[in-house]
């Protein structure tokens, strides 16, 4: 089993998952069929990518992940990887323990680290913790090492009568939408992507977490319907469908017209924190965010994206980034073209690439394409270049008849659970996040994607 190389240890995801039409809270957790029937076949509901891994929720709330496998991401009590050799899949990928009798209803997926929502409401998080991002006050790694999972494994404590609604991960940071829609975070806080108008990193010692885990800030009277993490800032929209965004912004993500970092200072959140401007009109209901780039679907079913755009993932034919000079956003930041009559239904975002399930359920990629991340079979980013969005952005090939219902991006690998529920998955591959039992990349070569491109064994 390969422990191969990091690509880039500078590079990030925070996994991002498109959930089927939900609510702003409750309807992301999973609705549990714990005994399956020839009426409801065991089958995948939930995707999670990491940074080179992937995690796959099932109906019953079973959970398996695979890849790489630092710090035990995978929750299978070692440091092995998995899904790059040989009869790691299927049924060799063991289920990951949860605790005696427990389920999960909802699977978030960060750098090196995981957490799930389960189905006594509580949060678990396992892998990597350089930094306090796993919640337990200390800095101790989960899952790596036999007897850490299940049982053993602490719920994170979030504070008297407080449970998570939703989870999401920056580069080294979490930050749950709680049951009052209020949101805490923890990890690492370099930016102030935290918060809470410090630096100070909340997590790492004890003392720091339950009712002493202060929540953000988000104005008088605002609470949160939504929470999206990119590498180190965070993205909230608002109960008023207003958005505002804190944490790094050098590359205008924070979508406020300059590239000050907000969070890392007093006085700088609550009423004081700028809501993003949309446009005329226009709110957001769904966010995503990639390393350095933010990007919102809108009531109108368009997709807006600002921030960092070396590569193109902003999508807009050009690489300028957009964001971080005034008088880029608002009216003059330019709504994707996605082709004649083409909207956007879920929106996803890896390190520097970003998809859409478009109206008529097919998937378009643009940005990055470094390691066939786009899934095109070249290694061409899309996005950059006046001409290349609209008509001439080629729909990922699924598969004949196939479509999506729902999608995942790692840091440069991209699944997606399709309309027959198999799963498929393209993009980086030197530690097995793919889950094809091999290192090869996928999508990155004429000839790999569509009815050439096997289902991931799961079961």
């Amino acid at each position: 089993m390969a422990l191969a190389s990091r690509f880039s240890p500078f590079i990030m995801i925070s996994f991002f998952i498109a959930v089927f039409g939900c609510s702003p809270k409750t309807a992301v957790l999973l609705n549990l069929t714990t005994s399956p029937t020839i009426n409801t076949p065991l089958r995948p509901a939930l995707l999670a990518n990491g940074f080179y891994h992937s995690c796959v929720l099932f109906n019953n709330g079973s959970l398996k992940c695979f890849g790489y496998n630092t710090s035990g991401v995978l929750g299978q009590g070692d440091d092995v990887s998995r899904g790059d050799d040989p009869g790691e899949m299927g049924s060799f990928l063991p289920t990951i323990n949860l605790g005696t009798g427990l389920q999960a209803v909802f699977i978030s997926g960060g750098g090196d680290f995981n957490c799930a929502i389960l189905s006594d409401s509580s949060t678990k998080c396992w892998g990597e913790n350089w930094i306090g991002n796993l919640g337990y006050e200390d800095l101790d790694h989960r899952g790596d090492n036999p007897n850490e999972m299940g049982d053993a494994l602490p719920a994170v404590n979030l504070g008297t009568g407080k449970t998570a609604t939703f989870l999401t991960h920056g580069w080294y940071a979490t930050c749950a939408l709680l049951n009052d829609s209020t949101v805490k975070c923890w990890g690492r806080n370099s930016s102030g992507q935290l918060g809470i108008g410090s630096k100070t990193t909340i997590g790492d010692n004890p003392g720091e977490m339950g009712d002493a885990l202060q929540t953000v800030n988000l104005g008088t009277g605002k609470t949160a319907k939504k929470i999206k993490s990119g590498g180190d800032h965070v993205c909230a929209i608002l109960n008023d469908d207003s958005v505002k965004c804190w944490g790094y912004n050098a590359s205008g993500q924070l979508g406020v017209g300059h590239k000050n970092d907000i969070g890392d200072q007093a006085g700088e959140m609550g009423d004081a924190l700028v809501a993003v401007d949309l446009g005329t009109g226009k709110k957001a209901v769904e966010l995503t965010a990639g390393r350095e780039h933010t990007c919102a679907l809108l009531n109108d079913s368009t997709v807006k994206c600002w921030g960092y755009n070396g590569n193109g993932h902003l999508g807009v034919g050009h690489t300028n980034y957009l964001g971080d000079d005034p008088g880029e956003m608002g009216d003059a930041l330019p709504a994707i073209d996605f082709g004649t009559g083409r909207t956007a239904k879920k929106i996803v975002a890896g390190s520097e690439h970003t998809c859409a399930i478009l109206d008529n359920d097919t998937v378009k990629c643009w940005g990055a394409n470094f390691l066939g991340e786009l899934g095109q079979g070249n290694t061409t980013s899309i996005g950059g270049l006046p001409g290349q969005m609209g008509d001439a952005l080629p729909a990922v090939n699924l598969g004949t008849g196939r479509t999506a219902l729902q999608l995942a991006a790692g840091d440069h690998h991209t699944c997606a659970l399709l309309d027959n529920y198999d799963v498929k998955c393209w993009g980086y591959n030197d530690d097995g996040e793919i889950g094809y039992g091999h290192m090869n990349y996928i999508g990155d070569g004429p000839g790999e994607m569509g009815d050439a491109l096997p289902a991931v064994e799961l079961l």
